[in-house]
């Protein structure tokens, strides 16, 4: 396997991490024997637990030795619940390790040039588009900007409107679209919603695979504003994550309340999106769009202070799927894409 193969299967490992790595980035690697063969594949662990560099190496074994580590992360130099996982390249006895993204980082930077101290070849920025916009993506967020990489979800006919005028809305996407979405919410950290929605859908925010089973990583369920949950609302159920209620109306409250989160989805309603937007808060947005039209009722996003074209907020398009009938938009923040290491 050649190293960009061998990149796209580290970039793919890494999707296990994705909810259960959190404060520490999911990471993928895959190493290769001295022939060229693939020796092993490992993705992050939950945090206490090993790295994706040293679950891969526990795989290889001593067909590790005068191989070749691919990973999408720069190995990390320093010890904190575990070891350095430049070093345990180092005492596996690798000859090569190729690397997407520099770790911004400063306390875990370094694994690079420890290697390369120990007669490692190292070559870095393998696939680094890929990679930065993979899995890695909410945490790079976190250290660039210091919060969670926020997504407004948003499920809505063609006409932008989220419910009729008599309030229903189930369901406005058929059931793929519905479906992935819960493939969604088992990869983020958290899921934000008003307490308007909270009160109106009493909904349970948990991830659900097609036949109804709860998905093992459940996030966080958040509810943003000043009225109580009453006591048999299904939220306060002992299902899914942990409830997390917070009496504001300020969207960097909810982030405030989540200094471990790397990926944070916010599902509304329309004010608490709005709210996100006008704060500067969404760097992506996922838009399932059904094919219907309903002329009147709820709008998706209401932004105050918004009234000209000239005062909307653009997004670039990151990519459109097709999902049953129904299509997914996924729309990036311009100054939250790629940038080169």
């Amino acid at each position: 396997m050649d190293i960009a193969a061998a990149m796209d299967r580290a970039i793919s490992a890494s999707r296990e991490a994705m909810g259960i790595s959190s404060p520490n980035p999911p990471v993928g690697a895959v190493i290769l024997a001295a022939d060229g063969t693939v020796a092993g594949i490992g993705a992050t662990r939950p945090p206490g637990g090993p790295h994706a560099e040293v679950m891969a190496l526990r795989a290889a074994g001593e067909a590790a030795r005068g191989g070749t580590a691919i990973v999408t992360l720069e190995p990390c130099n320093h010890t904190g619940r575990t070891g350095p996982c430049a070093q345990a390249l180092v005492e596996a006895g690798v000859a090569e390790v190729h690397y997407a993204v520099s770790d911004p980082n400063p306390v875990a930077a370094g694994g690079a040039d420890t290697l390369r101290a120990a007669g490692v070849r190292v070559t870095g920025g393998v696939a680094a588009h890929d990679a930065e916009n993979g899995p890695l993506r909410p945490w790079l967020t976190r250290q660039r900007l210091g919060r969670p990489h926020v997504t407004a979800k948003i499920a809505s006919g063609i006409d932008g409107r989220i419910a009729a005028p008599d309030g229903t809305s189930q369901w406005i996407t058929g059931p793929r679209a519905r479906d992935h979405a819960h493939s969604q919410r088992a990869r983020i950290d958290a899921i934000v919603i008003g307490t308007g929605t909270a009160l109106a859908d009493n909904p349970t925010l948990t991830a659900r695979t097609a036949d109804g089973t709860l998905y093992p990583h459940q996030p966080a369920r958040v509810v943003l504003g000043h009225r109580d949950l009453p006591a048999d609302a299904r939220l306060r159920e002992p299902v899914g994550g942990p409830l997390i209620q917070v009496d504001s109306h300020d969207p960097a409250d909810v982030l405030a309340a989540l200094p471990d989160a790397l990926w944070v989805l916010v599902e509304g309603g329309p004010s608490i999106l709005g709210a996100f937007f006008a704060a500067g808060l969404v760097d992506e947005v996922d838009a399932y769009v059904a094919p219907l039209v309903l002329g009147a009722g709820r709008s998706s996003v209401e932004i105050p202070g918004v009234t000209t074209l000239d005062g909307g907020l653009r997004f670039s398009t990151r990519s459109v799927t097709r999902l049953g009938e129904d299509i997914l938009v996924t729309l990036a923040r311009p100054s939250t894409t790629s940038r080169d290491n």
